[in-house]
């Protein structure tokens, strides 16, 4: 499925089973939400916290989370994901094209 392809069907789900969509502020706090849930899943799978056995530890789903309501968000303001996504490349492409390549830290590991 490509970035445009999952707008569509965001689109097509929120407006056949969500009603419509939420605001953009409760768009951005349940975006807030969702990213905890990744920093809860990575802190317990990846760093030093434990888990408790009620948590769910399903790194995918709480991704895929996060890109549900970042498509939301780009839908309700009229952004065509991947045209940013494109733009976002060649930017970053110029200007990061060579700092990383040159930090010593980097190259630590």
């Amino acid at each position: 499925m490509t970035i445009q392809e999952a707008q569509q069907r965001v689109d097509e789900w929120i407006h056949t089973y969500g009603v419509r969509y939420f605001n953009e502020l409760t768009n951005m706090a349940v975006l807030t939400e969702e990213v905890g849930e990744v920093a809860r899943v990575i802190a317990r799978r990846y760093g030093e916290q434990s888990s408790k056995p009620e948590d769910d530890m399903d790194l995918a789903d709480e991704l895929a989370d996060v890109m549900w309501v970042v498509m939301c968000l780009a839908n309700q303001t009229g952004i065509d994901l991947t045209q940013a996504l494109e733009r976002n490349f060649d930017k970053k492409t110029r200007r990061d094209s060579h700092r990383h390549e040159q930090n010593a830290k980097l190259k630590q590991q």
